[in-house]
């Protein structure tokens, strides 16, 4: 993902080296202070770290259903952290702001609290609903303070591996068209008309995809602006989409077909060639990573730009869930069939208009695609990487690699 921006603009934090625990707590505490010493945190921050993270397992292992910890170092330009995720399918917590009080620590574990937890993070946030589960998490950045990112991110996602697996095959990244960079001559034509790269794969058995439906070509029309409280749903097909004025915030979700190494080695491929490319459209990104995953076994992929003014330009290639969600409703988002690196015919735009106070979420097919507005209309409010891993903990399967991505109106 892109850098930390400047005042006013919305910015973002590269995560790596993710690591997932289960049953585990010897390990995630050694993990987190040796993460904490390669990057720096210090000793006294590590150590910080360290009891934080053995206290929240602990709490995990004794008293949830299902616990799982993540472990990830987050990075800008300037300064790395180590970020802390908690999930668990239960019991949940009916009164949160009661279990952050002092004195509230559960018997059998370290006794500091999350009340202490919440202080020594410098940033903390917890989601718990009884009967489903509850979301945590903190992140810890080197002292003094000044270099820390202040606020949240605007963009979040969690990926996890198939079971047996420690890499993923599933990624995500973000960046920011900041409106200056240069466009390639010839980088806006992802194919010419009819053109489809010769196909060592077969879609319908590899990704299951549904057939797409042709639109008329009449309806290749830009979408007027609409108030952003409006037009949840509405479509509409874009012929050499332009970027808006200004800034823009570009998202990608990505799933390497298959799983395990080589799955992963066509996903950082498109990680990479999305980070550095020059695009300031979704469908002029999408062809530099079709030419990318070349030679590799190729990904769905799907990728959206933000616009100030509510205004989303979609494009997405293979079985990449995307939608449109407020606390009320959900609005999915067109892709078409096709493999990124091997076969993909004439790239489609579509654009639409982000609600106000909602989100746009893309997710791999390692969760269903049985949910619903209502079961995130809780967790809206949060960060999205809490979002995202509520999303994860209600639809993920084991079956596969599995990731989510939420970003928000940054402006």
């Amino acid at each position: 993902m892109g850098p930390l921006m400047t005042t006013g603009s919305p910015w973002l934090v590269d995560c790596e080296d993710v690591a997932w625990f289960r049953d585990q707590p010897e390990g995630a505490r050694g993990a987190a202070a040796a993460l904490g010493r390669r990057i720096g945190l210090g000793a006294q921050r590590t150590a910080e770290l360290v009891l934080a993270v053995a206290e929240l397992v602990t709490n995990a292992g004794k008293h949830a259903v299902d616990g799982s910890v993540l472990l990830r170092v987050l990075r800008n330009e300037a300064v790395a952290g180590v970020e802390v995720v908690v999930v668990d399918s239960g019991p949940g917590m009916a009164d949160v702001p009661a279990a952050l009080r002092d004195g509230m620590s559960t018997v059998g574990t370290l006794g500091i609290g999350l009340g202490a937890v919440q202080r020594l993070a410098d940033t903390f946030d917890i989601h718990s609903r009884p009967g489903v589960g509850t979301v945590q998490l903190a992140r810890f950045w080197p002292r003094p303070a000044h270099s820390s990112p202040a606020g949240e991110s605007v963009v979040g996602g969690i990926t996890r591996p198939i079971g047996g697996e420690q890499v993923c095959g599933d990624a995500w990244t973000a960046r920011i068209d900041t409106g200056e960079q240069p466009v390639s001559p010839g980088v806006a034509a992802a194919l010419e008309p009819g053109e489809s790269t010769p196909a060592s794969h077969d879609w319908s058995v590899l990704t299951a995809a549904r057939p797409s439906t042709k639109l008329p070509h009449a309806a290749a029309r830009r979408l007027q602006p609409l108030p952003r409280a409006e037009g949840l749903g509405r479509c509409v097909p874009v012929r050499d989409a332009a970027p808006g004025p200004g800034e823009g915030l570009l998202v990608m979700s990505c799933d390497g077909l298959g799983h395990g190494p080589m799955a992963a080695v066509a996903a950082q491929a498109a990680v990479e060639a999305f980070r550095t490319g020059a695009a300031r459209t979704p469908e002029q990104a999408m062809a530099q990573v079709h030419r990318a995953l070349r030679g590799t076994r190729g990904a769905a992929v799907a990728i959206a730009r933000l616009e100030p003014d509510g205004r989303l330009l979609f494009c997405g290639v293979g079985n990449i869930t995307a939608a449109l969600v407020t606390t009320t409703a959900r609005s999915s988002l067109l892709s078409h069939p096709g493999i990124a690196g091997h076969q993909m015919h004439q790239l489609r735009t579509y654009e639409y208009r982000l609600p106000a106070h909602g989100v746009l979420v893309m997710h791999s097919d390692g969760l269903s695609e049985r949910w619903s507005a209502p079961d995130l209309a809780g967790l809206l409010h949060h960060p999205p990487a809490v979002i995202a891993t509520g999303l994860l903990r209600h639809a993920g399967t084991r079956r596969d690699d599995a990731s989510a991505v939420i970003a928000k109106a940054p402006w």
